[in-house]
C-alpha cells in the first residue's frame, strides 16, 4: 500500500470515528425511553406480517423509510391523536404536530413515555431514531432542527400512524 493510500484510509477512519462519537455522546439530544406502564407487545415475524400492511411492516419492523411525500398524513390538520399502526398506542397529539416541508408528517414533541429513541447506525452519518414504546417498531428519526422553544423535529414516517380523529 502507498503512502499516500494508507494516509487517505487514516484520515476517514478518523473521520468516521469522530462523526460517530458525536453522534453516540449526543448531548444535544436527549435520550427518551418508555414509561413504566407501557405493556410489550411481542410478535412473532408472521404475526406482524400478518397484522400490517406490507409497507407498514417494512419500516415498523425493518426499518426502512417510506418514499418522501407519500404520506395522506402531511395533509391532515384536523384535532385527534396520532398512534402506532402497529399496538395502537398512542404517540403524538394534533397539537405537535407542524408543517416541516421535508415531505413526511412532523411533531414538535411526543407522549411522554410512549416513544425511546436509540441511535440508528445503519444510516450514514448515524442518526438519532426512534421506535415505539409497546411493539418496538420503528418509526423515524429526532433531528434538532426544529421550531423552538423544544427544537425537536419528530419526523415519522406516515405509513406506521394511524390518525384517530377528537
Amino acid at each position: 500500500m502507498t503512502k499516500s493510500r494508507r494516509n487517505f484510509l487514516l484520515a476517514c477512519l478518523g473521520f468516521t470515528g469522530f462523526v460517530y462519537l458525536q453522534v453516540l455522546s449526543g448531548k444535544s439530544r436527549q435520550l427518551y425511553t418508555a414509561s413504566e406502564d407501557v405493556k410489550k407487545l411481542i410478535l412473532s415475524d408472521a404475526e406482524w406480517k400478518q397484522r400490517l400492511s406490507e409497507d407498514a411492516y417494512y419500516v415498523l419492523r425493518k426499518g426502512k423509510t417510506e418514499v418522501r411525500r407519500s404520506s395522506a398524513l402531511n395533509q391532515e390538520w384536523r384535532m385527534g391523536t396520532y398512534v402506532c399502526q402497529g399496538c395502537e398506542l398512542d404517540l403524538f397529539t394534533s397539537e405537535m404536530k407542524y408543517e416541516s416541508n421535508t415531505g413526511w408528517p412532523s411533531f414538535t414533541d411526543h407522549i411522554r413515555g410512549h416513544l425511546v429513541t436509540y441511535t440508528d447506525l445503519t444510516a450514514i452519518p448515524p442518526q438519532r431514531a426512534y421506535k415505539c414504546a409497546r411493539c418496538e417498531g420503528h418509526h423515524g428519526h429526532l433531528f434538532m432542527d426544529g421550531p423552538l422553544p423544544r427544537g425537536e423535529r419528530w419526523c415519522n414516517n406516515g405509513v406506521v400512524l394511524r390518525f384517530v380523529p377528537a
